[in-house]
Parts: C-alpha cells; sequence; structure tokens
C-alpha cells in the first residue's frame, strides 16, 4: 500500500471522502518572476536534451528539481525542499511512500517538519496518472500538518512533466483541479505560481 496504488481520481476521491472540482484556476494573477542566471543557464543546457528524453528521472533532475530549488533561493531559504524521501504518515490508508517532490515553509532541511505546502508529482510524459498520487500526498501532507499541530487552510500540489504543469488545491475534503496545462519554457510564470503557493 503507498501513494501509487491512487491510479485515479475517483480512488482517492473514495478512499478520503473528497469533492473534486475541476477547471477552477485558483492561482491569481501574477506578475512573471525572472530567474536567476543559475536557472536560465541551467535550462537552456539541459532543455533541449531532456525535452527529447522518455526518462521521468531525466525530467525530474534535469527541469523539476532546478526550478523548485529556484523557488527556494527566490525566498530566501525560508522553505525546504525534498527529493524523493519517505512521507509515511498512515500506512493503514495507503498514505505512505515516497514524495517525488515535497516543499516544507519550515527552513529544517535534515528531515521534513511541518507545514508541508506543495508536493510535486514528477510524470513521465502523461500528467493524467499523476492525479490520484498527487491528490493523495496532499491529503497526507494535511494530516501530518494537523498531526504536528502545524495545519495550514490549503495544500497545493502539482504534476509535471518538466516541460507540462498541472495545479491542484486542497482545503479541508475539496480538492480544485486547475484544467490548464502551463508550459517551460517560459519558466517566469511557472515559478511565479511556485512561489505563490510557498508564500
Amino acid at each position: 500500500m503507498a501513494y501509487s496504488q491512487f491510479k485515479t481520481i475517483a480512488s482517492v476521491k473514495m478512499a478520503f471522502d473528497l469533492t473534486v472540482v475541476e477547471g477552477k484556476r485558483f492561482l491569481p494573477e501574477l506578475d512573471d518572476i525572472t530567474p536567476s542566471a543559475i536557472l536560465a543557464g541551467y535550462l537552456q543546457e539541459s532543455l533541449p536534451i531532456v525535452a527529447t528524453s522518455g526518462s521521468e528521472k531525466a525530467r525530474s533532475e534535469g527541469i523539476i528539481y532546478p526550478v523548485l530549488l529556484e523557488v527556494r533561493r527566490y525566498l530566501d531559504r525560508h522553505v525546504s525542499l525534498f527529493s524523493g524521501e519517505d512521507f509515511n504518515v498512515d500506512e493503514t490508508v495507503g498514505l505512505n511512500g515516497q514524495c517525488d517532490f515535497l516543499i516544507t515553509r519550515s527552513t529544517e532541511v535534515l528531515e521534513i517538519e511541518a507545514p508541508a505546502i506543495i508536493v510535486v508529482e514528477a510524470k513521465k510524459t502523461d500528467l493524467k496518472t499523476g492525479f490520484g498520487p498527487c491528490i493523495a500526498e496532499m491529503v497526507a501532507a494535511q494530516r501530518f500538518n494537523q498531526d504536528q499541530g502545524n495545519e495550514i487552510a490549503t495544500i497545493y500540489g502539482s504534476i509535471s512533466n518538466g516541460i507540462q504543469w498541472q495545479f491542484l488545491s486542497l482545503t479541508e475534503s475539496m480538492v480544485t483541479i486547475d484544467l490548464a496545462v502551463y508550459a517551460l519554457p517560459p519558466v517566469e510564470q511557472i515559478l511565479a505560481s511556485l512561489v505563490w503557493m510557498a508564500s
């Protein structure tokens, strides 16, 4: 039993009694964030290679992780980023396993500290296959924060293959899925969205 068992939105809805709203944009209109020279240079090198790769690992390491590091840098390291960490919250209901990426609103980097605010599920190509696991990880983050006495109103999620990004939010038992697919490049709006969620 793990996050990956939730293959569909229906399976995670049923397991955790969630209501799902599709199509609603929950992000406000945001000003672009210009990437640092470090990220811009890195993406210039990595995008041509990674964009043609069928490897989820290449996409995770070559695009997603550098973008999330930039979010941390932009927020002056007041958030922490975890990659491939075990996030075992409640094994009895399948809220266990590894999160591809997890951002916390804590400066602790040795272990995951509440509040967890954003989970990012990396996919090879088809984003749709990431919704079930991503929502399960968001529920886990919500419960983790409650258990740690550091509850926040909304947990955010993203599913990405590096080139395409989709965003979700979880407030109480309501999951909102923005059906728009945001492209990278350009990176400016992706950065703005992630920074807004982390803030």
